[in-house]
């Protein structure tokens, strides 16, 4: 139908001619009430945003001399973390002569991995930056499927003999 007459027609039943698919041959609309359709879309849109998790990485931050309380305490958070779907980035902080023991701070991120291995995998391997060591933890994988596997029913009891 000719375009003044898809409005004219629009026009008619108080709703707006809006254009579905420009590039198509030849053009198509649609006769609808504009703003309902407007508002009906950003419901969608809201309601897709309500459904995805953002992962966030959280930064947890050690000294080459950390003390096992406060690396146990930092653990747990990781734990919390890595449980929530977040990545965890550890970093070694060296200040003055400290960056003279790098190796203590590979070894403690090395422990620090070690110790998260059952929640989370190595990301990337421990890297020195400046004077920052760093190494990034993600949330592990779920196993495909998810579901547990099913045991296998044993055979029913034969009926006794008659």
């Amino acid at each position: 139908m000719p375009t003044q007459a898809a409005i004219r027609k629009a026009q008619d039943m108080g709703l707006d001619l809006i254009l579905v698919s420009p590039t198509a041959e030849p053009p198509v609309a649609k006769a609808m009430d504009y703003g309902q359709w407007q508002y009906e879309n950003k419901k969608k849109q809201h309601e897709a945003k309500r459904k995805q998790h953002v992962i966030q990485v959280k930064e947890l931050k050690f000294r080459p001399n950390t003390d096992d309380h406060d690396y146990e305490f930092k653990k747990n958070h990781a734990i919390r973390f890595l449980k929530e779907g977040n990545r965890v980035k550890a970093v070694v902080q060296f200040r003055g002569r400290e960056i003279a023991h790098v190796d203590l701070g590979k070894k403690l991120l090395a422990r620090f991995a070690e110790d998260l291995a059952t929640y989370g995998q190595i990301e990337g391997q421990a890297r020195l930056e400046g004077r920052n060591c760093h190494m990034v933890i993600g949330p592990s994988r779920p196993k495909e499927g998810g579901k547990k596997p099913e045991k296998p029913h044993a055979p029913l009891p034969s009926p006794p003999p008659a």
